[in-house]
């Protein structure tokens, strides 16, 4: 394998000010598909002229993070897709050790990922690759994750359901129930400026996180039941945005109490089996 058997995917969301950045820390990997949720043409435009050989795909519909990436796949024409958020940049060696680890026969993946300054991955197991470098997870994070194509169709790639957050935890729990194997390799290593891969106004992207992030947790527990009611569950984080809508409405912090309203909703839609409707107002 080399490295026109691996194509890098990006899905981006008003990410002018951060893609650049990324794309420039590409250095070996040729094939790139990017894949835009905010329709932009005029960002569309300025990759293009820089990259004319990127191919870039605009959405009507803004799909969110794992649909979008389930498209990317289907456009995929090699048999590995590098998965990277717009607000990543590789460091020197990224690609090479990604490479090397392609080629070792007896790793047989379905998700390689590289490290970054963030240590907060999966649970290593006790088993590990013969190179010291390459340890076996439970999960990773979805900012930076090489998959094995074809092994990721098998268990039906992304939940579309999920429009943004834990898309990729379920989509590991969802390969671990299938016996398919997680590593990490600490010798590859990105950089993740972390909640910078999009242009959206900082208050209505908490509402966003907010409102997905309930909504999301709710609909993964609610997937994968654990003998707990789930309503028992959330009830204490319905109880406690409740009273601080209240409270914060009281003392006239407005923009608290909206936050704790965007939680209570998202959790509310979740417990009752709502579809995950919200979208960021980001004109």
């Amino acid at each position: 394998m080399n490295y026109k058997d691996i194509t890098v995917g990006i899905v981006t969301f008003e990410s002018e000010k951060v893609i650049f950045d990324c794309l420039k820390s590409i250095k070996r990997i040729k094939k790139i598909i990017i894949f835009d949720n905010s329709n932009s043409i005029s960002l569309k435009n300025k990759i293009n002229s820089t990259y004319p050989k990127i191919k870039f795909i605009l959405s009507k519909k803004n799909l969110g993070y794992g649909a979008a990436n389930n498209e990317i796949i289907k456009l995929c024409k090699t048999k590995y897709l590098f998965i990277i958020n717009p607000d990543i940049i590789l460091k020197k060696n990224c690609e090479s050790e990604l490479l090397k680890s392609v080629n070792l026969k007896k790793l047989n993946f379905s998700i390689l990922a590289p490290i970054s300054q963030d240590k907060n991955f999966g649970t290593l197991k006790k088993t590990k690759f013969s190179n010291n470098n390459i340890f076996e997870t439970d999960f990773v994070k979805g900012f930076a994750m090489l998959i094995n194509k074809q092994k990721i169709k098998k268990i039906g790639m992304f939940d579309k359901n999920i429009f943004l957050y834990l898309e990729e935890i379920d989509l590991c729990r969802r390969l671990n129930l299938n016996n398919q194997k997680i590593y990490l390799n600490t010798r590859a290593k990105v950089f993740h400026k972390a909640a910078k891969s999009s242009n959206i106004k900082s208050f209505e992207f908490e509402k966003c996180r907010n409102w997905h992030w309930m909504w999301s947790s709710v609909f993964y527990q609610k997937k994968y039941p654990n003998n707990i009611n789930i309503f028992l569950k959330f009830f204490p984080t319905l109880f406690l945005s409740f009273l601080k809508i209240i409270l914060y409405l009281i003392i006239f912090q407005f923009k608290k109490s909206l936050l704790n309203y965007m939680r209570l909703s998202g959790t509310l839609n979740g417990l009752i089996g709502n579809k995950s409707w919200y979208r960021p107002n980001y004109k």
